[in-house]
């Protein structure tokens, strides 16, 4: 005698599909309950249940097989349109880094003009070291008055300090 589970076992399923596969099949070929519940599979109902899922599970394979026939094909698309981007990528770096070289030597350039033109007519201020005839061991004119004053320091130990 067959039961629920031994189906399930030879077709691979769970109890719960064969549930739904017996509410799917037509109702002369499904098995009888008996008193206490349980179903009483005859040779007709185990055959209507097995044609049923094998029906029913080979037309989802070729589904399947096409989904992941598709699902291949939109992967390659994508795996080549990623490599294009990357390829772009590359480029635009390299036109970005040329660019910043060209900068680089566009102000080189004009620094260099830039010492030349203010080296042929010099300023005031380009020959300071020409112009400075100060020591720093020399009073300026200003600061010195020939002799130091000292103004004592007032507090508790401003006698110290003379």
């Amino acid at each position: 005698m067959e039961t629920i589970s031994s189906i399930a076992k030879r077709l691979n399923v769970t109890n719960g599909r064969i549930y739904q596969i017996i509410k799917e099949i037509p109702a002369d070929k499904q098995p009888k309950k008996d008193a206490k519940g349980k179903y009483n599979f005859t040779k007709e109902s185990v055959e209507a249940i097995e044609s049923y899922y094998n029906s029913s599970s080979s037309p989802k394979t070729d589904i399947e097989s096409d989904l992941v026939k598709q699902l291949r094909v939109d992967l390659e698309d994508a795996k080549a349109e990623i490599k294009a981007k990357n390829n772009q990528i590359d480029k635009f770096q390299q036109l970005l880094d040329q660019q910043q070289r060209l900068n680089l030597s566009t102000n080189r350039q004009n620094e260099k003009l830039l010492d030349a033109t203010t080296n042929n007519t010099p300023s005031q201020d380009d020959r300071p070291l020409q112009n400075d005839d100060t020591d720093v061991l020399k009073p300026t004119e200003g600061n010195y008055k020939g002799k130091e004053t000292k103004t004592p320091k007032k507090g508790l130990f401003g006698w110290l300090r003379r």
